[in-house]
């Protein structure tokens, strides 16, 4: 049997998996608080009785660990080069949220043979038992292993700020996501968040925007999370590098926040067909970046 063979064989087992919701991240460009908004997300999503863990997806840079306070001994890719376990690569962060390392060399999962590429999705299925939700934070911008994370993610976070380049490059990733010859708008749900804004009514604006030109030229809908205002606790947090619902819970955007929780974990349970797993995500990553040499 061929690798491409063995690999198909390997997708065919897709549905024996078990799975976790998973929810990429992204934006269009950096310094919109897409990290701030993926770890803030992680914490609220455990008061509300989840298992969570948050897969720092942006290789290069951590972001995550600076703001959880944490430095993770292992990444992902220990995982197959150490022979480790999917727990060992887990650190505990705040209010007993997940974290791993995606490390770098994202590149190299493209590069894996058959037997590796098995051995790392059977890790995942554990991860896939452990948590309810796996949010993925990812680069910002619209860099090819951006783009594989949320085209693979049946569920897609797009951060976007007042800035005129937040949401022209937010639309820009979109697209870029369009032109994708196996892009399915059906099978993903792609919601807006609107970060640092002056009131909801701005935050309404700027969905509106996105989504009539995204919906007119690229004829993809969007939905719309919500919105998070900025206020003077929200600059402290950043400076304090500190999640804001816990340094400044009862401010205003750390309750804007909460709201958003509470829709997605509302509009999450009604939709169970969605959480098809880590597990599923990476084997779906690997195959998208390898289609051409298959």
């Amino acid at each position: 049997m061929d690798q491409a063979s063995r690999l198909r064989q390997l997708v065919q087992s897709e549905n024996k998996m078990p799975t976790s919701r998973v929810i990429t991240v992204t934006s269009g460009k950096g310094g919109v608080g897409k990290t701030t908004m993926s770890v803030n997300l992680a914490l609220e999503m455990v008061k509300k009785g989840k298992k969570v863990v948050i897969l720092d997806a942006d290789f290069g840079l951590a972001n995550v660990e600076v703001m959880l306070g944490i430095r993770p001994k292992y990444n992902l890719l220990d995982l197959i080069h150490n022979n480790l376990k999917i727990s060992d690569i887990i650190t505990t962060g705040p209010n007993g949220i997940g974290f791993i390392s995606g490390g770098s060399g994202v590149s190299e999962l493209a590069d894996l043979d058959n037997v590796k590429i098995r051995l790392l999705i059977n890790k995942l299925i554990e991860l896939d038992n452990m948590y309810d939700v796996v949010i993925i934070d990812t680069g910002a911008g619209i860099t090819d292993s951006v783009m594989e994370f949320v085209m693979v993610s049946p569920e897609v976070l797009l951060v976007v700020t007042p800035e005129p380049t937040s949401i022209t490059d937010a639309y820009s990733l979109l697209k870029v996501l369009r032109r994708r010859k196996d892009f399915n708008p059906i099978y993903k749900n792609i919601y807006v968040i609107a970060n640092r804004v002056e009131d909801d009514n701005e935050g309404l604006e700027i969905y509106s925007k996105i989504n009539t030109v995204s919906s007119k030229f690229l004829n993809t809908n969007l939905k719309y999370l919500g919105a998070v205002i900025q206020d003077k606790n929200a600059s402290m947090a950043v400076i304090e590098q500190k999640p804001i619902v816990m340094s400044f819970p009862n401010s205003v955007s750390a309750k804007c926040i909460g709201e958003l929780t509470s829709k997605l974990v509302n509009d999450g349970d009604e939709n169970v067909k969605e959480k098809e797993g880590i597990a599923k995500l990476f084997l779906d990553f690997i195959r998208s970046k390898r289609k051409t040499k298959l």
